[in-house]
């Protein structure tokens, strides 16, 4: 008489087997993770500094008085009234974007405040309003190659962009 044995689940050698492939895998995949979750934080500090500007310039054409858009350390922002003196809303780097480099252009500036009429106007601290923000992370997280640097910019009439400066063709939307 045959006795027929069947087999449940996987042997250890086979278990093995899988979890080193599986290791393989994820240290080959880990790289690409990282250079994505870094990314992915540039891209959070970049929309929300751009979405806080859209906020500022709009709150100062619909209050019909100048409002302020500050900037913090790392990419914290606040958006203020001028007078009365109030905040409107304000914004933590925490809140998915720790860990990026912020570039001011002129590098002492930290406010830029909106006009009545949605254009940049005076400061009311004097000091010069920035027009260029660079977002980036340290090449220390993730090399030069890999990191993809945005930019936000305010022209003088109160246009606020998003724009990619490593893109050169000037017919392509997305180039500075």
């Amino acid at each position: 008489m045959l006795i027929v044995r069947r087999q449940r689940g996987v042997t250890l050698v086979e278990l093995m087997i899988a979890l080193a492939v599986f290791g393989i895998l994820v240290m080959m995949a880990l790289p690409d993770y990282t250079a994505w979750i870094q990314n992915t934080k540039i891209r959070n500090a970049a929309e929300s500094v751009q979405n806080g500007l859209q906020l500022a310039r709009a709150e100062a054409i619909r209050r019909n008085t100048d409002v302020s858009f500050v900037f913090g350390t790392a990419s914290d922002w606040t958006v203020n009234v001028v007078a009365p003196a109030a905040t409107v809303q304000s914004r933590s780097s925490a809140q998915g974007s720790s860990g990026v480099t912020v570039a001011l252009l002129p590098a002492a500036s930290t406010r830029v405040t909106f006009n009545s009429l949605g254009r940049i106007g005076v400061n009311a601290d004097g000091s010069v309003a920035f027009n260029q923000v660079d977002f980036d992370v340290p090449t220390t997280v993730i090399p030069a190659a890999a990191s993809h640097e945005l930019r936000v910019t305010v022209s003088s009439g109160g246009r606020i962009r998003m724009c990619d400066p490593s893109v050169t063709d000037t017919a392509d939307t997305r180039s500075c």
